[in-house]
């Protein structure tokens, strides 16, 4: 039977098969990085990195020292203030490599779902202009999250603690909370791009849509760092906000590149 020539249930089939491979697959990752950690194996005098079954210094545990050794500002200390805490911090980091390995998975399978109905050409086109970069884009608005947003947030929020003599504790909860919040945030967020992009090759908007409303825009994306930003200090909204507003400024500047392109092609 061909793609174009499926039932109703089929498709529905289909994406059901599609979307437990996910979920199995993200289950089996998290299940790994809690009872697999890498160590630093010697046989024979050769060293290497080896997957080890144990079950305190496994994956999750290792992912979670090392935000903790990378984010927290000097002078707090990580505490535990209930039995258990540490368990659950490690679940949730579990979850996020989980799911953050699993997205060209994910990518794979929408793919697969929706290029049936597609030529070869257009599922290539497909693939470049919208799949992979979904992938490229989260895994940059984590990467910057890591590196800029969480840990200027978190050495501005403790300073003023500090330059009073108070100790700071963070438990160890909290800061997994706070760091998958900002993760998941700026990985939602730097996707803003492609949805313009997308949203203008459908010929929903136009070029002109994106520039004429770009004050709105502003008002929508402060709005939306204030929400999606896990304190209430008005400070890290800004990393969320100025960012996507750059982005917002990016997308209009490929729609407008990708639009001269084709009046090119139609002049030719």
């Amino acid at each position: 039977m061909a793609p174009g020539d499926m039932l109703f249930i089929d498709h529905v089939k289909e994406l059901r098969n599609r979307f437990l491979r996910i979920i199995v697959i993200t289950i089996a990752i998290m299940i790994a990085c809690t009872v697999f950690g890498i160590h630093l194996v010697t046989v024979n005098n050769y060293s290497f990195y080896f997957l080890v079954p144990t079950v305190y210094n496994n994956i999750a545990s290792q992912v979670t020292l090392f935000l903790s050794n990378s984010l927290i500002p000097k002078g707090v200390d990580l505490i535990q203030t209930a039995p258990g805490q540490a368990l659950y911090a490690q679940i949730y980091v579990a979850i996020l490599i989980s799911v953050s390995c699993s997205i060209p998975l994910i990518v794979r399978e929408v793919f697969g779902f929706i290029s049936p109905a597609m030529s070869f050409t257009s599922r290539e086109r497909a693939f470049f202009t919208f799949l992979l970069p979904t992938s490229v884009l989260f895994i940059s608005g984590m990467v910057f999250s890591f590196y800029l947003a969480i840990p200027i947030t978190l050495t501005f929020l403790y300073e003023y603690g500090q330059t009073i003599g108070v100790l700071t504790f963070l438990n160890i909860s909290d800061f997994i909370n706070f760091a998958l919040q900002f993760f998941i945030a700026f990985g939602i967020s730097f996707q803003l791009p492609l949805v313009m992009f997308m949203l203008t090759a459908s010929g929903l908007v136009s070029l002109q849509f994106w520039i004429k409303n770009l004050k709105y825009a502003l008002l929508i994306i402060i709005l939306f760092g204030a929400i999606i930003t896990p304190d209430g200090s008005g400070i890290t909204m800004w990393f969320i906000s100025v960012p996507m507003l750059l982005l917002y400024v990016i997308g209009i500047a490929i729609i407008k590149i990708k639009e001269s392109n084709k009046q090119d092609i139609h002049q030719t």
